[in-house]
């Protein structure tokens, strides 16, 4: 069990890396749902190149149908809704929502998946969102409040938590690639109505190559290895180190501080994080 919770922060903290690279790429003159299909494809890439390895390209019948819905809430979703949020409420906001993920991941295990709703998963669930909400809110950063944002800000939170729904449904019947390999370029197909190929600096480039790279092909690859191993509620409580990743490295590399209550935040979801990895000890005992 112990080795799924350790490829689950394995992959948080390539996850970390994507506000700082994807802000990275902003800034280099990409916009927003560019990024996001770049990061699909250039990872569908790898995707392609390991499920064509392992000879594992098939997906029929119900399942095809599956992982094409898959591409288009979850990855189209997720990819596409996240960058709205930010575009329209800021960072902050949009990282607030999209933290409701564990509490959404919470309730659909239990009631699709079969899983129990234990106190420590509650105590979890509720540490977590606390955390992040002093992280975000304590950062100081100045968007608005604005319709647009709750709503993008929610559905991601939503999308995010049917990754760990889907994972858990889905992968015991097939391979990581293989179900990448189809639904990421579903996926990056829903966005291209939605901005303009043009010439961009090399710098965006690197940055989207590092996002499909690391944060998509090794983070996805990790985390699915992790949840064949343990519950998809308690995966999303420990994967939510990655706003903390993300913090330290937007200090690091952009010079953004925490507030005292930002430290608060942090330290509620380590917090949160230790009482999952804990409450699934004395569960196996």
């Amino acid at each position: 069990m112990f080795t799924g919770y350790l490829l689950v922060i394995l992959a948080a903290l390539l996850w970390g890396l994507i506000g700082p690279l994807s802000k990275y790429a902003f800034r280099a003159g990409m916009p927003p749902v560019e990024v996001a299909f770049w990061r699909a494809m250039l990872a569908w890439v790898l995707y392609a190149g390991h499920a064509v390895a392992l000879r594992r390209v098939v997906i029929g019948g119900r399942d095809l149908a599956l992982v094409a819905g898959f591409g288009v809430v979850c990855i189209f979703g997720l990819f596409g809704s996240y960058v709205l949020a930010v575009q329209d409420g800021g960072a902050a906001l949009a990282s607030v929502l999209l933290y409701t993920a564990p509490a959404w991941v919470a309730l659909m295990a239990w009631k699709l998946l079969g899983e129990r709703l234990t106190g420590s998963k509650i105590a979890a669930v509720a540490a977590t969102i606390v955390g992040v909400a002093g992280i975000s809110l304590g950062g100081g950063a100045d968007g608005q409040l604005t319709t647009g944002a709750i709503f993008f800000g929610l559905l991601s939170g939503v999308t995010y938590a049917l990754y760990y729904i889907f994972g858990k449904a889905v992968l015991s019947r097939h391979a990581t690639p293989t179900v990448f390999l189809y639904a990421l370029p579903v996926g990056a197909a829903c966005m291209l109505p939605f901005f303009d190929f043009g010439p961009r600096p090399a710098g965006a480039w690197i940055a989207c190559g590092v996002l499909a790279a690391c944060s998509t092909y090794g983070a996805y690859s990790l985390y699915y290895a992790g949840l064949r191993r343990i519950e998809a509620s308690r995966a999303a409580v420990i994967a939510t180190i990655e706003p903390v990743v993300a913090a330290v490295l937007a200090f690091s590399f952009f010079g953004e501080r925490f507030s005292a209550l930002g430290y608060v935040g942090a330290g509620l979801i380590l917090a949160a994080v230790l009482m999952t990895i804990l409450g699934g000890r004395r569960s196996c005992t």
